[in-house]
């Protein structure tokens, strides 16, 4: 891409409890991957699912100091981005499982990179 280039995607918003879209510029190709998969607990909840379908406690319990507020409002940004699939049963009381998309494992080789590159800082660092 060439210096200067703009890439337009779109984001979904939520206000006051209804999502609206809006066309964001992008500086570049990694700023529109951070904004669909990067921040403090995206990044973990595709690992997990990378593992297989998982229903949202397991989630929780396997990220570990999440809130649920938190988890909730990460969970429906991949969602909306089109990274997970979210499926709820008609049961009682009501189960639902989140599963990564195709687009979703797309993201398995990103996820992969930093893994290692973690796993080599750490050996580093300790």
């Amino acid at each position: 891409m060439q210096e200067g280039t703009h890439l337009i995607y779109r984001d979904k918003k939520y206000t006051n409890g209804i999502m609206t879209s809006d066309l964001k510029p992008a500086r570049c190709a990694v700023a529109v991957t951070v904004e669909v998969a990067g921040g403090k607990w995206k990044p973990l909840i595709l690992h997990y699912l990378l593992g297989g379908t998982k229903r949202f406690g397991e989630l929780r319990r396997l990220i570990g100091g999440v809130t649920q507020r938190s988890l909730t409002l990460q969970l429906r940004q991949l969602e909306d981005h089109g990274v997970i699939r979210r499926e709820v049963f008609a049961e009682v009381p009501p189960r639902v499982e989140y599963s990564l998309t195709e687009r979703g494992r797309t993201l398995a080789p990103v996820l992969e990179a930093m893994k290692q590159w973690g796993e080599t800082y750490a050996a580093q660092r300790l």
